[in-house]
């Protein structure tokens, strides 16, 4: 089973930069691609990138393409997102998820396909 713990968020300046880690304290975390979703206050959760299960396939919500990536270390069951040029509207909660799916073939960018999300971490970016 997947067990998904965030962290890495803060506070950051526009321009600036944060690297979120989402570690698996479960024993499967290879089979599963892996999604980073954020919900915006008073907005519904967006996935903002996704990862297949063996680093093949990634997706990049369009605000976010060529200023976030996604990778992940499966020797260390972590998921990470890189976040640079940020900007006042990425402040959000981020969360990670697993794909309920293991070993997909490709990568899925539906949220209900999603699940054992984490806690969320929060990333504030000041103007």
């Amino acid at each position: 089973q997947v067990q998904l713990v965030e962290s890495g968020g803060g506070l950051v300046q526009a321009g600036g930069s944060l690297r979120l880690s989402c570690a698996d304290s479960g024993r499967t975390f290879i089979r599963y691609g892996m999604g980073w979703f954020r919900q915006a206050p008073g907005k519904e959760r967006e996935l903002t990138a996704a990862i297949s299960w063996n680093s093949g396939r990634t997706y990049y919500a369009d605000s976010v393409k060529g200023r976030f990536t996604i990778s992940r270390d499966n020797a260390k069951n972590t998921v990470y997102l890189q976040m640079n040029s940020l900007r006042p509207e990425d402040t959000a909660i981020y969360y990670c998820a697993a794909d309920r799916a293991a070993w997909r073939l490709g990568i899925t960018t539906r949220a209900a396909d999603f699940g054992s999300w984490g806690q969320g971490t929060q990333v504030t970016v000041s103007s």
